[in-house]
């Protein structure tokens, strides 16, 4: 019996070793190669990428397409795994490796016709950009021919064939899929003919009010318009349907139950990803500051793109060195150039402009031939096409995609269905001006990358057109500004609509006009204020035409980075990066104050609830994660959302009917000006409730759920305890058992509203859960330095040390310099001698 024993344990313990040496020899052979030397196809020279203590590389090359080239190389090498998935759901290719669960994404992207609108991209674009792309290809391909070892992990787990070469085609899906994922515009009108089935003109505005002190937007009676084409009964319900739409394939709605990936069962149980990639806290903040506000003499600028928060961040940091080409900045694997950053003469950040570019259009079929709809002049038959989706662990899906003189047919897709729109009647179609011909944006890009001075980067704005931002910029002769930049239509002046909600197609008085050229866009250069600043609100200056857009930000973060900068006679890198990280919301203060209005006298019954209304009203607003407060207010906020605004919406509550997070309609019902009904008497109980009673009650049911959860008092609640920032892997984050080992979870402070965007994710099981966020943060003095960090580390690879090596940073709101002296190991490209 003792020998057996023995025997088992050497043989358990060699066992053992036999793992732990496998494991040791995939890490080692599976992780990209930072020094050394690999011979490659398609260089004209040798290039020299070397990476620094935290792997930002510089890429060093004879000529712009070889470093390029290199960029290319390097993105495969870090980022391939989401390069392959970023690549699949542009193509409408998601079900083929999740399951059913991916065929909402696919039946969106086929719809919208990505893969057909990047080849037009390519067909547009000019031949020396061409060549530069293709060089870029070139990069991605050879660091995927030189691959010796197995692939990243995610590819094993899933069972994800390996990648096939990359082509331009393929970044260019991944620019249209940043186009669809910063243009929410259309969202809204879906929200608002949603809304229209139960709500008057003057209630919806109630409930989406136009953002800060700005008017609403006068619009004819839409809701009265849908009834009178018959989209809704006198009830507000839409007519009976005849034939449903398609249901999702079963298993499509379901959680991941098994613990690994490692078969198609599993991978079908994965629930369709949340959006693809930013959803409702969309946003950034960017900012310039004069040379004669500076320490330095020179202008400073900073950014901070937020969107959904993933490991790894959508960001790589990069040098890029080659004669007319030396910048730094942030890049996005999969294309070329970077995108937001500093040249030698000049820097540049970006903002999400929360323009209009998009408008969805009712179109009346046929009463009797479905296969027609109406128009201007007459009938007209769609345009067809079938697309088949293949579906892992299940069969084909087919899918016809139908499009009119508009665009495409969303009805049946993007959460549009039936319920929406009776069947056989009308269907909406998407008029979205990127899919328009004739797109420069990566020449624009280039061009930015290489700009001289401040008038050439603007000038080279003129011809970006996939999304719609504003750019900020500055050089070193001291010019400071901003452009507006991308597609914005010139809607017919006799439309009454004005792109705020969908507009019936046959009336030929809702097409557009054409587009804006960029050079006739809003534009500011050396302001008297010294500074200028984007924080997706409202900056179009006043008495500009025609209009571009209606449901801007709040504007409270721009508020606090003023309040910030005119604290100060001067700024330096470091006051900027202060205030790229601040934690304070001004929202918070404000409905608050809304708050005490709406209570007058009255007071909350419980000492519990009448100790967090003092902590309330005592509180700056300051985000901060050892703080109550912060908690108190949002779950404060979450219940009076529910108390108000839960029996008017019903179901409807679930959708972003809100837009978001509460806090505008709140601030307008508490502050007396949502008039259109009395929001706070609830329909659904037989007392009639006053403002009063419902702030009351909601606070001290606040107060007892949050005490009686938690086991503490109030004072004893801790904003980091319920506010942590999800940096979300995908798909992986959706396998319980994998989840700790790919994504982040990193305690923060701030919220939607503060600078240091960390935005809750207003759903449950997890409501103060942060999904959006800044990915990453870059800040420059045009005098020398800067400084950045991302969100994670510069390799997508989960078993890389450069991982999440930034994280830390990041969430204590620290960065690293861009000019780093710590210089690694090299690795260099040599061309293949011909």
């Amino acid at each position: 019996m003792k020998r057996a024993l023995r025997w088992a344990g050497a043989i358990l313990l060699v066992l053992l070793i036999a793992v732990l040496a496998a494991f040791l020899w995939y890490r080692q052979s599976s992780l990209p190669l930072h020094q050394g030397e690999v011979v490659v196809r398609g260089l004209g020279a040798a290039v020299q990428i070397q990476r620094d203590a935290h792997a930002v590389p510089t890429i060093r090359a004879a000529s712009e397409a070889d470093a390029l080239f290199g960029l290319g190389f390097l993105h495969a090498q870090e980022r391939l795994w989401q390069m392959d998935f970023n690549r699949r759901i542009a193509q409408g290719r998601l079900a083929e490796l999740v399951g059913a669960s991916g065929l909402d994404i696919d039946r969106m992207t086929r719809t919208l016709g990505l893969s057909a609108a990047a080849a037009r991209l390519l067909d547009a674009m000019d031949a020396d950009t061409r060549r530069l792309l293709d060089a870029y290809v070139a990069g991605v391909n050879a660091a995927l021919a030189a691959r010796t070892g197995p692939l990243p992990p995610e590819f094993l787990l899933t069972g994800a064939p390996a990648p096939a070469p990359w082509t331009a085609a393929d970044s260019m899906g991944w620019a249209m899929l940043m186009a669809v994922d910063l243009g929410q515009d259309w969202r809204d009108e879906l929200a608002r003919l949603r809304l229209a089935a139960r709500f008057t003109l003057d209630e919806i505005n109630d409930l989406r009010p136009p953002p800060g002190d700005n008017a609403v937007v006068p619009t004819a009676d839409y809701p009265a318009l849908y009834r009178l084409m018959g989209l809704f009964d006198a009830a507000g319900a839409a007519p009976s349907a005849a034939a449903p739409v398609p249901a999702t394939p079963a298993g499509a709605d379901r959680i991941a139950a098994a613990p690994l990936l490692a078969d198609a069962a599993a991978l079908t149980t994965l629930p369709a990803l949340a959006g693809l990639g930013v959803g409702e806290s969309l946003g950034s903040n960017a900012w310039v500051v004069s040379g004669r506000l500076s320490a330095s003499g020179k202008p400073l600028l900073a950014n901070d793109p937020h969107l959904a928060l993933t490991t790894p961040s959508i960001w790589c940091l990069a040098h890029l060195d080659a004669p007319g080409l030396k910048v730094s900045g942030a890049t996005l694997p999969g294309l070329p150039w970077v995108m937001l950053g500093r040249n030698a003469r000049v820097a540049w950040g970006a903002t999400s402009f929360h323009g209009d570019g998009a408008d969805l259009y009712i179109e009346r079929l046929h009463p009797t031939d479905p296969s027609q709809y109406q128009t201007p002049t007459g009938w007209a038959r769609f345009d067809e096409r079938v697309e088949t989706l293949k579906v892992r662990g299940g069969s084909d899906v087919a899918l016809t995609v139908r499009s009119t003189r508009h665009g495409p047919v969303l009805s049946g897709v993007a959460g549009i269905d039936d319920r929406l729109l009776p069947a056989r009647r009308h269907v909406l179609a998407l008029r979205w001006a990127v899919l328009d011909p004739g797109d420069r944006t990566l020449a624009a890009l280039r061009a930015l990358n290489r700009a001289g001075s401040s008038a050439e980067a603007q000038r080279a704005l003129h011809g970006w057109s996939l999304t719609q931002q504003w750019f900020v910029f500055a050089d070193v002769d001291g010019k400071i500004g901003m452009q507006a930049a991308g597609r914005f239509p010139r809607r017919a002046a006799a439309g009454d609509l004005h792109g705020v909600a969908p507009a019936p197609g046959w009336d030929a008085r809702h097409d557009w006009e054409g587009l804006v050229p960029g050079e006739a866009l809003p534009q500011v250069t050396d302001p008297a204020a010294g500074w200028l600043v984007s924080a997706n609100h409202d900056t179009v200056p006043a008495g500009y035409a025609p209009r571009l857009g209606h449901d801007y930000a709040l504007p409270f973060r721009a508020q606090r980075i003023e309040q910030l900068l005119a604290a100060r006679p001067r700024h330096d890198l470091s006051s900027m990066q202060a205030i790229q990280t601040d934690i304070r919301s001004l929202a918070a203060p404000a409905l608050v104050a809304a708050l005490g209005t709406a209570l007058g006298s009255a007071q909350p019954q419980t000492e519990a609830g009448r100790l967090l209304l003092a902590r309330l009203r005592q509180w700056d607003g300051m985000m901060a994660v050892q703080a109550p407060e912060p908690l108190l207010f949002h779950a404060l906020q979450r219940k009076l959302r529910e108390a108000v605004f839960g029996d008017d919406l019903g179901e409807l509550a679930a959708t972003s009917a809100l837009r978001g997070e509460p806090t505008q309609p709140l601030i307008h019902v508490f502050s007396g000006r949502a008039r259109a009904r009395d929001w706070c008497d609830r329909r659904d109980s037989a007392r009639s409730e006053t403002c009063a009673q419902i702030v009351a009650e909601a606070i001290d049911e606040t107060a007892a759920e949050l005490t009686r959860d938690s086991g503490r008092d109030v004072l004893g609640l801790r904003w980091g305890d319920a506010h942590v920032a999800r940096l979300e892997h995908r798909p992986l984050s959706q396998v319980a058992a994998l989840r700790g080992l790919f994504e982040h979870r990193l305690v923060v402070g701030g919220d939607t509203h503060s600078p240091a965007v960390a935005a809750p994710s207003q759903r449950l099981p997890a409501p103060f859960t942060a999904i959006h966020g800044a990915g990453v943060r870059l800040a420059f003095d045009l005098a020398g330095d800067g400084g950045w960090v991302l969100s994670t580390g510069q390799s997508g690879h989960p078993l890389s040390d450069f991982y999440g090596d930034q994280a830390e940073l990041w969430q204590q709101r620290r960065s690293l310099p861009v000019s780093s002296t710590a210089r690694g190991n090299v690795l260099t490209l040599q061309p293949l001698s011909r």
